[in-house]
């Protein structure tokens, strides 16, 4: 099973490109999909007519499979207090812009544990690949994408989260480790254990039965090598695609990434509820001075998108979201096809 699954899906290189939501595109993922790997779409804010059309998107682009990739968080539960405490934590920063804070805030996108149009669109579309982050969808959800002959990839930070993704009937593991940029999937953030990379690869290779992909940190041919004498069959990266032209990246996140910042990624909940690893800037460290509790998860990225508006309303940079991995400094600016050759070539 570990050796089928690069031929079962059309891969002639073991790297995955990961569905970064807001920084993936229908033309990265088609040209890393082209160049032998397996590229992705990240759908987990999306609706199911919105991810429909970015499969349109990517299918215009590439005849080789590709990845859709969904959240299944646990939904969101409103607590009006508790949103109204975080709000006035925010109305400073916002002042300071020029802007009010929101009255407020909302779940922005639904989870897939409960999102039947989501379900009955990936039955009818059958990507060749659908991903999950945050979790797994209902057992009936995962048993209707397998019969429809989808593989299927999941997100796990620990061993319990890979056990129950290994009996779940899921194709294959993600094992994401601290040093990965963005949104890591741990099922529940409470219970984080934030375990690197490399012992984590390690752990899941030799306790599951299925294929594993390495996530979080790895930039290179070297990285990758290490990865797969620890048990990995290939790698899924992010940060390392952000340069590309493909991606969806402005010219100030390519510029910060670039930047001697690179050197000091750090984690915050206070962008989106969930914590998440970017490059430093007042979300972070101000933010965490005398704050409430936060909103759930994605009730609060709803005022994070907010205040991001209202710098960029303002001309500031100050709340940028630009989420980076600890491998940030090894980011090599070059389309994607390029990437993946050289990846290959120092493999």
């Amino acid at each position: 099973m570990k050796s089928q699954l690069l031929s079962r899906l059309g891969m002639t290189v073991p790297i995955i490109q990961a569905p970064m939501v807001g920084v993936s595109t229908a033309r990265l993922a088609a040209a890393v999909s082209n160049a032998g790997g397996l590229g992705s779409i990240g759908a987990g804010a999306s609706t199911a007519e919105q991810a429909r059309a970015q499969i349109a998107e990517v299918r215009a682009l590439t005849d080789k499979p590709f990845n859709l990739n969904l959240f299944c968080h646990q939904p969101a539960q409103a607590d009006p207090l508790r949103e109204a405490a975080w709000l006035a934590h925010l109305a400073p920063f916002f002042s300071e812009l020029g802007a009010k804070a929101p009255t407020a805030i909302s779940e922005i996108y639904q989870s897939f544990v409960g999102d039947e149009d989501m379900l009955a669109m990936l039955l009818e579309e059958k990507p060749a690949v659908v991903s999950f982050h945050f979790g797994l969808p209902p057992q009936t959800a995962i048993d209707a994408l397998k019969k429809a002959g989808i593989t299927l990839l999941a997100t796990a930070t620990n061993l319990a989260e890979a056990k129950q993704i290994e009996a779940a009937g899921i194709d294959a593991i993600v094992a994401q480790g601290v040093e990965a940029g963005g949104h890591r999937g741990v099922f529940n953030p409470v219970d984080d254990d934030e375990i690197g990379t490399l012992a984590l690869v390690r752990q899941l290779a030799q306790t599951c039965q299925l294929p594993v992909f390495a996530a979080g940190g790895i930039m290179d041919g070297a990285g990758i090598r290490a990865a797969m004498a620890l048990g990995a069959q290939g790698v899924q990266l992010g940060t390392a695609f952000i340069l590309c032209p493909e991606s969806a990246a402005n010219d100030a996140y390519r510029a910060a990434l670039k930047s001697e910042r690179a050197l000091h990624t750090a984690i915050t909940s206070n962008i989106s509820g969930r914590p998440a690893r970017g490059l430093p800037n007042r979300f972070y460290q101000p933010l965490d001075d005398l704050a409430p509790a936060l909103p759930d998860y994605p009730i609060a990225y709803d005022a994070g998108k907010a205040l991001v508006a209202a710098a960029k309303a303002a001309g500031s940079e100050d709340f940028a979201v630009q989420w980076a991995g600890q491998g940030a400094p090894l980011a090599r600016a070059l389309p994607a096809a390029e990437l993946i050759a050289l990846l290959m070539s120092e493999l």
